[in-house]
């Protein structure tokens, strides 16, 4: 385990801050922001229509059964991996081959034992007296889709380390593309869950040889006891946090699908699938570039420092509106669309899902900064803490409120996102507080003038449209009226680094 330690000087010199190495780090993160972002806008903008094609193609119960089946595969990932990805991209020196081979041998063993015991769940008949037959197929896919992921590990390991994640975004659109196609048409032919079996076998094929085409490597198969035993033994503290991340969702959310009929299952997950688009648009773009970086920043508080902060700001100056505007028109659009009125028990489950995102998106650039510099022990903390929260706080919602107590154990849960801060600061003196109090304010308002404008959104599409535009306005004049000067200065110094790079 690395241990760090902030130097007692709070300010590094110029010739540190302007060094070529640290320089090369923020340009090519920078860089990989920039494409991750642009892969994610394009991403999201697909994902977006894909999902509103699904609304009125698929029922809630279909929703259900998917919702049902991964949260199984959620689980099941855990055994895919010790923690090696995150072992090598976080390691300072550079990996030997016979490192990457041993990692690459550990995970074709581990991504087979998910297939066997993807099997033995099906010879249970679990997934089949609650899903049916289409849903052991969705499972069997999902299944065997990890040996085949796990041959472009190593690939996307070695661009990460080498920062040039505007390669990763490649295979990653190419996948992507193929899923929402291949799943779009056959839910429009009228395949139902089925499809979705077969998008995710195209995805993962149309993945692997996307990776290997870019960043291929000397591939093979290797064992070494003292090299195993370096991987896994500091891996193993990764995983562990994310088992409890897996107990606190996956199981949490078996457990919810088991015992509630799948059309309630089916809101709980529409709801939370489109909650969700704002913050896979912002936090989970930059969170892919934040880990690798942060790690390679260890040696430089003054620069993490900063980095953090310039993370915490632009995800907030983004994340905010786009929840908000979410939130303001998902409601008119289940009225002005017919199909969509079947959503409708959803929209409560949807906003508090969505408005619990902005505490929790503000608070993954910190979880990650705990990682990066090797303070995983906090980091199992605070997921011990959340994981406990889930199950004791939501089954009582549940019994009050319904299907939508799950949501409401959601928001609830995240407030407590204030304690990463302190745990950062103890680490690394950033100012938080500082980033976020504009872009909430101009949040506030924004929310206002959604909320009185409801009944004429509702109207038609037009009307729809010029509310998503006077809401977007209202944020926008907010935040220049409040904080012009510090967005003028973030963005001239990011787009004179990019430049800089180009």
């Amino acid at each position: 385990m690395i241990n760090y330690t902030a130097p007692d000087t709070t300010q590094e010199t110029d010739e540190v801050l302007e060094s070529p190495e640290v320089n090369a780090i923020k340009q090519k993160s920078l860089v990989g922001v920039v494409s991750f972002f642009i892969r994610g806008a394009f991403l999201q903008i697909v994902g977006f229509v894909a999902g509103i094609l699904l609304s009125a193609f698929l029922d809630p119960a279909d929703f259900g059964i998917y919702g049902f089946v991964t949260q199984i595969i959620g689980l099941l990932v855990f055994f895919s991996d010790v923690g090696l990805a995150a072992t090598l991209v976080q390691q300072k020196t550079e990996p030997t081959l016979k490192q990457y081979r041993v990692a690459f041998t550990i995970q074709q063993l581990l991504s087979w034992l998910i297939v066997a015991l993807s099997l033995g769940v099906v010879a249970t008949g679990l997934v089949s007296s609650k899903t049916g037959s289409a849903g052991v197929w969705v499972l069997l896919s999902l299944a065997i889709s990890f040996p085949l992921v796990s041959l472009k590990t190593i690939s996307s390991i070695k661009l990460e380390r080498k920062l040039e994640f505007s390669k990763v975004v490649v295979p990653q659109i190419l996948e992507q593309l193929t899923f929402f196609g291949v799943l779009v048409v056959m839910a429009w032919r009228g395949a139902g869950v089925i499809a979705y079996a077969y998008a995710t076998m195209a995805r993962s094929l149309v993945g692997v040889v996307a990776m290997w085409f870019l960043q291929p490597w000397s591939i093979g198969l290797s064992w070494d006891r003292a090299v195993t035993k370096q991987l896994v033994g500091f891996g193993i503290r990764f995983q562990l946090y994310d088992l409890l991340a897996r107990v606190k969702d996956n199981l949490f959310y078996l457990v919810m699908g088991w015992f509630l009929p799948l059309t309630e299952f089916g809101y709980i997950n529409w709801a939370k699938n489109w909650s969700m688009y704002p913050y896979n648009l912002t936090v989970g773009n930059v969170s892919a570039v934040m880990f690798p970086t942060y790690s390679r920043l260890q040696g430089h508080p003054h620069v993490l420092k900063r980095a953090i902060e310039k993370t915490t700001f632009f995800i907030s100056l983004l994340i905010v509106p786009l929840i908000i505007g979410t939130i303001i028109l998902m409601g008119p659009l289940t009225e002005i669309v017919p199909r969509y009125a079947k959503w409708q028990p959803a929209l409560l489950s949807f906003t508090l899902f969505a408005l619990s995102i902005i505490p929790a998106a503000i608070s993954s650039p910190l979880v990650s900064t705990l990682n990066a510099i090797g303070q995983i022990k906090q980091s199992l903390k605070l997921m011990g803490m959340w994981l406990s929260l889930t199950w004791l706080l939501t089954p009582l919602l549940v019994y009050w409120y319904g299907f939508n107590g799950v949501a409401w154990a959601s928001l609830i849960i995240s407030l407590t996102s204030i304690l990463p801060v302190y745990l950062v600061k103890k680490e690394v003196d950033v100012a938080i507080w500082a980033q976020v109090w504009r872009p909430l304010v101009a949040g506030v308002v924004m929310s206002v003038v959604g909320w009185l404008g409801q009944d004429w959104w509702a109207r038609s599409y037009s009307w729809l449209l010029f509310g998503g535009v006077v809401s977007g306005l209202s944020y926008g004049v907010t935040f220049v009226v409040i904080g012009w000067s510090q967005l003028r200065a973030e963005v001239g110094q990011l787009v004179a680094r990019y430049w800089q790079k180009q």
